[in-house]
């Protein structure tokens, strides 16, 4: 009995490291996002500089940030509601001129799928506010 606890406590603790290895790091994101900081800003106080704010990116509507300039490729996902999904910031940060073809953002995107889940955890944590949730 004690063997099967053992194994099944192990078995679990994995789970748990696939799943918040899956989710990103937070705390690397951070590092990651001062490759963006240039043209992005998030946090209390955010104001669109280069490109958007990014406070409450994560399911916000594609272009929607007030007083920000967009293109119109961006103004089109907009007007089909095109929300900013995990999957859609993951494909949008690993190569935006790719991934919708006519937009401004001049990055040439994240290389590493580690990165890019990271800095997806580090855009997560703030709300539209900018707050920390």
């Amino acid at each position: 009995m004690t063997k099967f606890l053992a194994i099944a406590a192990a078995a679990f603790l994995t789970a748990v490291s696939v799943a918040k290895a899956d989710d990103g790091d937070a705390a690397n994101g951070e590092k990651v996002f001062n490759k963006c900081k240039a043209c992005h800003a998030i946090g209390e106080g955010a104001t669109n500089k280069v490109g958007p704010q990014l406070n409450g990116v994560v399911g916000r509507k594609m272009g929607a940030v007030e007083g920000y300039a967009y293109s119109p490729a961006l103004k089109k996902a907009n007007e089909e509601g095109t929300i900013l999904t995990e999957e859609h910031i993951s494909k949008w940060v690993s190569n935006p001129k790719a991934y919708l073809p006519g937009n401004k953002m001049s990055f040439v995107g994240l290389q590493k799928e580690e990165e890019v889940k990271d800095v997806i955890a580090y855009l997560k944590q703030f709300d539209a506010s900018g707050k920390k949730k």
